[in-house]
């Protein structure tokens, strides 16, 4: 059972839970529909708020992605259960701009972006924000995994408190205002407590699915989102290997990413160490359009540019210091030292130990090195040489 107190007291709102109205924003998905579910239950004047990403006749049927049609209407099923208000935002165009436009450009020159960062840093925690705001709302709650609490009196982010739900990784953008709005109720819940709760208040989702992929691209393809996108962009070219030889054709670079070592098309050499014989996407060459494939070997990563930092935390006055961080949502944190440049807002990482298929347009978050689920902030890879490359970065 939910102690309803611990969320209130999570809130962190003065006073009478039903003197605050408290928007959510409401996906269709189970963790934010118990979001509001245990916002009401507390007291609160909820209000709900779901996005409309897509033509509504075409997503209709689209499941297993928030904010298609499907999940429209269950958002709108709970809210009627939860006897709240319910609103939905045309947010297609900006969508549209800020975020589908971006990953497509981003996959055009050679980067593996995450446009669910971009959604958050453009549309959830911008527009939605405002609008929450606007509404007269005390605090905006979202139903992401992830918590916010003080330390020494400053509001910090925290890593939520199941591990395989944490999606502290995603939430770096945020910044400390935003963070001094938000609000996130399901921090220190697993996924099994969250659909007890929805079972509990009879919701319509309370068995739904977990979505699986980027709310725009059917079935993980992503190729044919670009393609889509970008009609006539995407050209075909070489597969060559680390020493220039031509092992092969492709149909467009975005089909590949860097470290992928499955479905590249080439199989292993002969006559070399086994190995040696599994190839590995190694670089993208945008200008000549050619992939560029080799041994693990190559792509070893000491030192990583990255730029447009986040930091939700009040930097320390020297430029040096070591933190964990982590390349990939799904991997584990390493240490890093890390380098700012204050002045034009860009970091640069160094490793002890190499890393192995660092891509570009990837995020990289920092972690508190004394206290591992403490959030420092974050930004992106822009620079990752690896062996194959020249390393600009030698004098860092």
């Amino acid at each position: 059972m939910i102690n309803i107190n611990h969320v209130i007291k999570e809130m962190d709102l003065e006073g009478n839970p039903s003197n605050h109205r408290v928007v959510v924003a409401m996906s269709g998905g189970v963790d934010s529909s118990v979001t509001a579910a245990l916002l009401v239950e507390a007291g609160y004047d909820v209000v709900g708020l779901t996005m409309q990403l897509y033509d509504y006749g075409k997503t209709l049927q689209k499941k297993g992605a928030c904010c298609a049609g499907s999940d429209i209407n269950d958002a709108r099923l709970v809210s009627s259960k939860l006897g709240i208000p319910h609103y939905v935002l045309n947010y297609e165009s900006l969508f549209q701009d800020q975020v589908m436009n971006d990953f497509a450009d981003s996959y055009l020159r050679g980067e593996t972006p995450i446009p669910c960062v971009r959604c958050n840093q453009t549309v959830k925690f911008t527009d939605m924000f405002d609008r929450a705001k606007k509404l007269g709302a005390s605090a905006l709650a979202t139903g992401h995994y992830i918590r916010r609490k003080k330390r020494f009196g400053i509001t910090s982010l925290y890593t939520g408190l199941d591990p395989i739900k944490d999606q502290s990784y995603f939430l770096f953008a945020t910044t400390k205002k935003q963070l001094d709005f938000v609000r996130f109720p399901l921090g220190s819940l697993t996924k099994d407590e969250t659909r007890s709760v929805a079972k509990r208040h009879e919701l319509n989702v309370a068995d739904k699915p977990d979505s699986q992929d980027i709310c725009f691209v059917p079935e993980g393809k992503y190729a044919d989102v670009v393609r889509k996108l970008r009609p006539g962009s995407v050209d075909k070219g070489y597969i060559i290997d680390v020493n220039g030889n031509v092992l092969g054709m492709h149909s467009g670079i975005i089909d590949f990413t860097i470290g992928q070592r499955k479905g590249i098309g080439i199989g292993g050499r002969k006559g070399v160490d086994d190995n040696d014989s599994i190839l590995y996407v190694i670089a993208l060459d945008t200008k000549k359009n050619n992939v560029i494939v080799g041994p693990r070997e190559f792509l070893s990563c000491n030192k990583i540019k990255i730029s447009d930092c986040n930091w939700i935390i009040d930097l320390p006055q020297e430029s040096e210091f070591n933190v964990l961080v982590k390349l990939r949502n799904s991997s584990q944190p390493v240490i890093g030292k890390i380098k700012i440049n204050f002045e034009n807002n860009f970091a640069y990482l160094l490793f002890d130990q190499p890393q192995f298929g660092v891509s570009t347009g990837q995020a990289a978050v920092f972690y508190n090195i004394k206290e591992s689920s403490h959030v420092l902030g974050g930004g992106w890879i822009a620079e990752a040489p690896n062996k194959l490359a020249d390393n600009n970065l030698k004098n860092v």
